[in-house]
This record gives structure tokens, C-alpha cells and sequence, in this order.
């Protein structure tokens, strides 16, 4: 099985023209390798998934959230949809595995960035729209974006609810330690470990130390919450 159709199993959804499908897999790295064309590679794909994933996810918490005024219902979209939580909602599709890279960017990690993976998720529901239309671009979104909502607060909202958790705890001051850098300038991955007073609760790594914060405090939460259930 091609890695195409693998990807199509894992989505469960199937295109008509797997030409978009491929463009919507392809990163610039990789098409300026290949002499493929300035249009070959999926950021036009990557601009239309975007305008559709806004649309619905603002249908979706518009009718999930009847009491949230509009200011509240911007700033929790604007959370759905940024790069950490889009690249967060990849891990279960395995979506750096199927991506056409070029060889530096395989080489500096790039399957596993979060810039590139969700660009490349935007792509795919892009792919989709104009492969299926909007219903299946919804449906897809439905199952891979807006699913386990909870659970995603949890992610994009980390930061903020642990200290809420912290101080209400009031066993300790909650800080956050960088442990060390890795990879050149230009590829910088930071490794940080969230503190509850002097004890270690989780470890988050980012390309910005900011987002190995936002790791490092889901992890220190899934941990807080699996000793509670424990004790």
C-alpha cells in the first residue's frame, strides 16, 4: 500500500483527484527540489483549508457556547486554531510520516514542527473541500479538529489552568526551568521541565521556549490528574 492510500485509511476518506491529495502533502522544500513549480507545493491549498476550518469551528462553538459572548468566542477559535493546537490534533493522523520534504528539511526535523505540520493540516482540509466539498471537509474536521474538546482546552489553555490549579493547591510556587537548547540557530528546539515548588511534574520541548512551556504544563496537568484519580 502506498503511503497515499495509507493516509487516505487512516482519514477514512478517499479522493477522486489524488493530485490534490499529493499537492496537499507537498512541502515548498520539497517541490523547489524537485523543479516542481511555484503552485505545485500545498500553501494555496494550505489558504483555503484555513478559510474553511475558521468557518466551521466559529459554527461549532457559536452552538456549543450559546452564553459566551463574541470576545470570548474569538479568543477561544483563535486557541482551536493556532500552529501548537493544529499540530497537537496531528499526532493521531502520524501526519509528518506521510509528507513529501526535501531532504534538509527531513534532515532538521521537519516531520516533527509544528509550523510545517499544521500548514500541512489546513492543506489537507483544503484538499478536501475542493475534492468532496464542504460537507466532507466538515466531517473531517469534526473527527480530527473539534473532537475531544475538552481535552484540547486542556492543551491550548495548559499554561493558565495550572496556575489556577497551582494556587488553589497553594503547595508550592509553580516555575518553569529550561533545561537545555538543542540544534543550530536556525533549528532551535528548547527543552523545559515544569516545577511545583522543587519537584519536577512534567517535560515539554518546542521550538520556542514558550511552547515548551504550553507542553510542559499539559503534561504537569495529565500527571496531576492521574495522581488525583490514584489517591
Amino acid at each position: 500500500m502506498s503511503l497515499q492510500k495509507e493516509f487516505e485509511t487512516r482519514i477514512g476518506y478517499e479522493f477522486s483527484n489524488q493530485k490534490l491529495l499529493q499537492q496537499a502533502l507537498t512541502h515548498s522544500s520539497y517541490a523547489n527540489e524537485h523543479h516542481m513549480g511555484k503552485q505545485a507545493d500545498n500553501e494555496r491549498l494550505e489558504f483555503l483549508g484555513d478559510a474553511v476550518l475558521e468557518i466551521v469551528s466559529s459554527d461549532f462553538l457559536f452552538h456549543k457556547y450559546p452564553k459566551y459572548p463574541e470576545g470570548e468566542l474569538t479568543r477561544l477559535r483563535a486557541s482551536m486554531v493556532c500552529e501548537p493546537t493544529l499540530a497537537f490534533c496531528t499526532r493521531d493522523l502520524e501526519l509528518g510520516k506521510y509528507l513529501l520534504l526535501g531532504k534538509g528539511e527531513d534532515l532538521t526535523g521537519g516531520r516533527e514542527r509544528k509550523s510545517i505540520l499544521s500548514d500541512a493540516l489546513e492543506a489537507v482540509i483544503g484538499a478536501i473541500y475542493l475534492d468532496g466539498g464542504f460537507a466532507s471537509a466538515k466531517e473531517f474536521i469534526d473527527r480530527f479538529i473539534l473532537n475531544d474538546i475538552e481535552h484540547k482546552k486542556l492543551f491550548f489553555d495548559s499554561k493558565t489552568i495550572l496556575q489556577e490549579v497551582v494556587q488553589a493547591k497553594a503547595e508550592g510556587e509553580l516555575s518553569y526551568q529550561l533545561i537545555r537548547e538543542e540544534g543550530p540557530d536556525h533549528d532551535k528546539k528548547f527543552i523545559v521541565e515544569a516545577r511545583i515548588g522543587a519537584k519536577t511534574y512534567g517535560q515539554g520541548t518546542g521550538r520556542t521556549k514558550k511552547g515548551a512551556e504550553q507542553e510542559a504544563a499539559y503534561h504537569t496537568l495529565l500527571e496531576l490528574k492521574k495522581q488525583e484519580s490514584s489517591s
